[in-house]
């Protein structure tokens, strides 16, 4: 067995691949230069498995070419469109699985990634960010739970039934074992479970590569997808965010690339702020700049990536509080507790708001 393996379905978990793959194998800046030759990744491949939604594919096609310029071969591979594509994506891949000594992920809810999983034989495991449910799944990795998103309410249908003998066999496989070892990469504050190993991502690649940023004198504000995922309810994020928007005088709004554009419409019209619809994540458009003097953010990962990402340069970081009458009837049980864990464990150097 031989090689490394990554398997990637976001912008940010690629980032968060490069970010690993970085600290294991640094290469000094040149004199002169502004930025770090290509640090090549050794025997690492990243198996880039895209949704179908336009933004995500524009922004993991640019990330795709940052790891290439860096030296680290990336495979794009269309696994979507059917159960024929699956099949077909899982035979391609199975002698790869086979060969690679460690494979890295960066979504274990991912159904496509637990049906992999089945295949590994690898004694290595790595678990990279994709935002916020790192925390979720050390905690459920912890308490023996079977791996359900936070913001799912947890019903079993007949497709989570049917898939439930191939999540319970992923978590079988990311749970360490005398012979298998589990490390979480991650910029999070995960709790270790038993046997784990937690590695702090720092942004090394990310700060060495980009930056540091020129700050325009106004306000920024990151938005978020809670609306879109059944959390929030529309008419309350919209007047939270008119009310962010007059308070610190955002002029403009960093869209999460699962927003709807209907949403982001009422937004511009309502606020008046520019929405930008960033081409790459935002860790690396923030650091890359130009960037407000004040990033305002509701509760998600960017709360604890852009202190790290943003150090030094004197930008302001402020994250807004999800007050429980903006939640959805319907939004799960488990959203209000969690959200006010993202915000509660996020940075000392964060200010925190609250709007009613």
């Amino acid at each position: 067995m031989t090689g490394q393996l990554a398997f990637v379905e976001s912008p940010v978990q690629l980032l968060n691949v490069l970010e690993w793959a970085y600290v294991r194998t640094p290469v000094p800046a040149q004199r002169g230069s502004e930025a770090p030759q290509g640090f090549g990744g050794g025997d690492l491949t990243i198996v880039v498995l895209p949704p179908v939604d336009p933004m995500s594919r524009g922004q993991l096609r640019r990330m795709a070419q940052l790891a290439r310029d860096e030296g680290v071969a990336v495979r794009w591979q269309e696994a979507r469109g059917g159960a024929g594509a699956v099949l077909r994506t899982l035979a391609g891949l199975a002698p790869e699985l086979n060969r690679a000594d460690r494979i890295v992920i960066g979504d274990p809810f991912s159904r496509y990634v637990q049906l992999l999983l089945t295949l590994v034989r690898a004694d290595r495991l790595t678990v990279v960010d994709d935002g916020t449910a790192t925390m979720e799944f050390a905690a459920q990795l912890t308490r023996g739970e079977r791996l359900v998103r936070w913001h799912r309410r947890g019903s079993r249908g007949p497709r989570e039934l049917a898939l439930a003998p191939v999540s319970a066999l992923a978590r079988h496989r990311l749970a360490p074992t005398d012979r298998r070892t589990v490390e979480i990469f991650s910029a999070l504050p995960v709790d270790p479970p038993p046997g784990t190993t937690v590695t702090r991502n720092r942004f090394a690649w990310t700060r060495a590569r980009f930056g540091p940023p020129r700050r325009t004198g106004g306000a920024d504000l990151v938005g978020t997808s809670l609306v879109e995922t059944g959390v929030v309810d529309p008419d309350r994020y919209a007047q939270a965010v008119g009310s962010l928007s007059a308070a610190h005088g955002a002029t403009r709004y960093f869209a999460h690339r699962r927003e709807s554009a209907e949403k982001l419409h009422r937004i511009a019209v309502e606020t008046g702020m520019e929405i930008v619809r960033p081409d790459l994540p935002l860790e690396v458009i923030a650091r890359r700049g130009p960037i407000g003097r004040t990033v305002v953010s509701f509760p998600s990962t960017v709360v604890h990536t852009l202190p790290a990402v943003l150090e030094g340069t004197g930008v302001r970081i402020a994250v807004c509080e999800v007050a429980p009458e903006w939640l959805r009837e319907n939004a799960s049980p488990r959203a209000q507790g969690f959200l006010s864990g993202v915000t509660g464990t996020a940075p000392t150097v964060i200010e925190r708001l609250e709007f009613g």
